[in-house]
């Protein structure tokens, strides 16, 4: 039996930033253990260097953490969709524009 190769966008988000109902849904690439929690826009994903190491869980909650505290909304606005042992996730915030999502990101850096 011949194994299925992988492709190279397989696993990533289909999809770039978009606005779905009332939420904002974001794909991240997430790099654990960087020298500093940092975010950056590139093209339409977002990558975010975090200090936490991808143990139980303690990567995606610094993700959740900063991107509120960067954001300027509360922790509960912003939830893990997708990706929960993955570089590679799907983040929704509520409360938020495509648009003040980014001018909001540019100013908090």
């Amino acid at each position: 039996m011949v194994g299925r190769q992988r492709t190279r966008t397989e696993g990533a988000p289909s999809q770039g930033i978009r606005e779905d109902g009332a939420c904002l849904i974001v794909p991240v690439r997430v790099t654990p253990r960087a020298r500093r929690n940092a975010l950056a826009l590139e093209g339409e994903t977002l990558r975010a260097w975090l200090t936490a190491p991808p143990v139980e869980g303690a990567a995606n909650a610094a993700l959740l953490a900063l991107l509120a505290e960067r954001l300027g909304l509360p922790k509960r606005a912003v939830t893990l969709l997708r990706g929960e042992t993955s570089r590679e996730k799907l983040v929704a915030i509520e409360g938020i524009s495509a648009e003040q999502f980014k001018k909001r990101l540019i100013f908090s850096s």
